[in-house]
């Protein structure tokens, strides 16, 4: 199981992957895997409960991972989430450097070399990222638009960047070293939620540690109309969402010691924003001027822009269009209808 005595196996990488109802999408990533240019990978697979043919594709998988000369173990755990799978599959890490990629997507056949070659030359850093690409999983083209912004590639201090969305938080581009990992979860468990299992494997990370970015496409994102990311929510489903992401947020914060006056108003003021959107977008207008006043309190909102919202969703896209626009409309279709 875990490496014994806090000691990590020196150079080896591990993948740890969670799954759920893989069977279409598993084979692309474990393939990938075996392609890697890297000697030395341990892959654990976490099945997430699936209810469709996972294990057995992972199972066949077994003696390509042998013949490659890589670790390989299938752990079961109930079906619950994605942050669930991964604590299944936290106790068996022994490597010095894990990452964590998605099921369905693919590493770059030199992913892992170049980001352990990068940390080892330069030991002053715990953890590295490349960048990513989108590709259409059934026909394999790459893709132009991207879900997440880039931002400055120069920063190394992400913590607030990929809380705030202002750089990608995607999960594969990530590595590392795995003792300062368990040293912020000595028990070897990430706090589980139906949502955001890369806010909980990045962010207190992230707060302790600068993080450099390898300028090279090493890591494929899938693109696919199933995926769990891209599934339509109900506004239930969106709300519940929402709200969870706030208590995850509140764990995080506290996992990451952040008590000091600034820090507590821009969570404040990320959670508000969010709030903003929902409400905004469910039109619950109250709600939504209650958050921009919170975040304009938070300094998220210069007046001006405040007073500007507030014009625009009240007026351009709140009442006015609530209440006056279809008033218009009937008015326009009675004249066409003369």
């Amino acid at each position: 199981m875990a490496s014994e005595g806090g000691k990590w196996k020196a150079g080896l990488v591990s993948i740890v992957t969670p799954v759920y109802n893989g069977e279409a999408h598993l084979a692309g990533m474990l393939d990938s895997v075996l392609a890697q240019t890297y000697a030395e990978i341990e892959m654990i697979l976490a099945d997430d409960g699936s209810e469709d043919a996972t294990l057995q594709v992972a199972e066949s998988y077994r003696e390509r991972f042998a013949a490659r000369g890589y670790a390989y173990r299938v752990v079961q755990a109930p079906h619950r989430n994605a942050s669930s799978a991964i604590n299944a599959g936290l106790p068996y890490v022994t490597g010095e450097y894990l990452i964590w990629p998605d099921s369905d997507d693919a590493l770059e056949p030199e992913s892992v070399a170049k980001r352990v070659e990068f940390l080892q030359s330069h030991p002053r850093y715990e953890c590295v990222r490349s960048l990513s690409y989108y590709f259409d999983e059934k026909t394999g083209a790459r893709l132009d638009k991207a879900d997440e912004q880039i931002g400055d590639l120069s920063r190394e201090e992400l913590f607030w960047d990929v809380l705030e969305s202002r750089t990608f938080v995607c999960c594969g581009c990530y590595m590392l070293k795995s003792e300062r990992f368990f040293e912020i979860y000595p028990g070897r468990r990430i706090p589980e939620y139906d949502v955001g299992q890369n806010f909980q494997m990045l962010l207190p990370y992230l707060y302790r540690h600068k993080c450099p970015t390898i300028r090279e496409e090493l890591y494929g994102v899938a693109v696919r109309a199933g995926s769990h990311s891209r599934t339509g929510l109900t506004q239930a489903q969106e709300e519940k969402k929402y709200a969870e992401y706030e208590s995850l947020v509140d764990d995080i914060a506290e996992i990451c010691g952040l008590a000091d006056e600034a820090s507590r108003r821009r969570i404040t003021a990320w959670k508000a924003a969010r709030r903003y959107r929902i409400s905004l977008k469910y039109r619950h207008w109250k709600e939504a001027l209650k958050a921009l006043v919170q975040l304009r309190h938070c300094g998220g909102f210069r007046l001006g822009a405040a007073v500007k919202e507030v014009i625009w969703a009240f007026f351009v896209k709140g009442w006015v269009a609530e209440k006056i626009y279809p008033v218009y409309q009937k008015i326009c279709a009675g004249k066409k209808g003369n």
